[in-house]
């Protein structure tokens, strides 16, 4: 398996949910609004023998010409969107499922990988299109309602015969995690419950979860679990280790 991470960059997230990019080099977190948050976006993209799997799709973010940012990223890791085959999601909070779309030019939501298959939690979406919260945008996700593309997962399951998934319920009410195997090597994809490496070496409690309990006991669960079977570790929010493989 090939992975690649594919950073959107630094940002800082407060209460208002907004993240707002940072440079580490010239940048005070100090400054920032008290209580700020400094995290790395970052989705992935694993190549196995079947798939071209996107991890999670980032905040959406386009250039001034409305080339979105993860298209970019992949374009220069030498793939071109058309080539992604799943985009598994973790939960739909929108600094991750930011870039499932795109606009086509005339204002209507598409899909952002046309050829993939979208792997959501369904008690997932609909909480997400109820609306009522700032960590999700129905607008960007709407689109899937009418997309054949679009596979809702119920709770724990199987993806053919080399992914796995579990409804984890830590971060978010109906989070998901993924397992990648091939060839051997086994990826564990926890999302914003396995965000950052050192949430799953300490015991760590976080606020913004909505099980704080529930998240803390399932990375030391998975922690340990990983260790023991040499998993390689995906933190999304992680600023520098985004891969690494536990017992190494």
């Amino acid at each position: 398996m090939n992975i690649i991470p594919l950073s959107e960059g630094s940002f800082t997230i407060d209460q208002g949910k907004e993240f707002i990019p940072f440079d580490t080099d010239s940048d005070r977190l100090s400054d920032r609004t008290r209580g700020s948050l400094l995290v790395e976006i970052q989705p992935f993209v694993v190549v196995t023998d079947d798939d071209v799997i996107l991890l999670d799709a980032g905040l959406g973010f386009a250039d001034d010409t409305g080339i979105l940012q993860i298209h970019r990223n992949l374009v220069e890791a030498g793939l071109n969107p058309m080539d992604v085959t799943r985009v598994l999601m973790s939960h739909l909070h929108k600094d991750h499922a930011g870039g499932m779309s795109m606009s086509d030019g005339s204002g209507r939501r598409v899909p952002a990988f046309p050829m993939a298959t979208y792997h959501v939690q369904r008690l997932e979406y609909e909480t997400a299109m109820r609306g009522g919260s700032s960590s999700y945008r129905p607008e960007s996700l709407a689109f899937l309602a009418d997309s054949d593309r679009l596979v809702f997962h119920e709770g724990d399951g199987l993806i053919g015969d080399h992914i796995r998934y579990a409804m984890s319920g830590g971060h978010s009410p109906y989070h998901q995690v993924f397992w990648i195997e091939s060839g051997g090597q086994q990826i564990f994809f926890g999302g914003d419950e396995a965000p950052q490496l050192h949430q799953m070496r300490h015991r760590f409690m976080a606020k913004y979860d909505h099980d704080g309990r529930r998240a803390m006991s399932l990375r030391q669960q998975w922690w340990e679990q990983g260790v023991s079977e040499g998993w390689t570790f995906l933190f999304y929010h992680d600023l520098k280790s985004p891969i690494v493989r536990a017992g190494a």
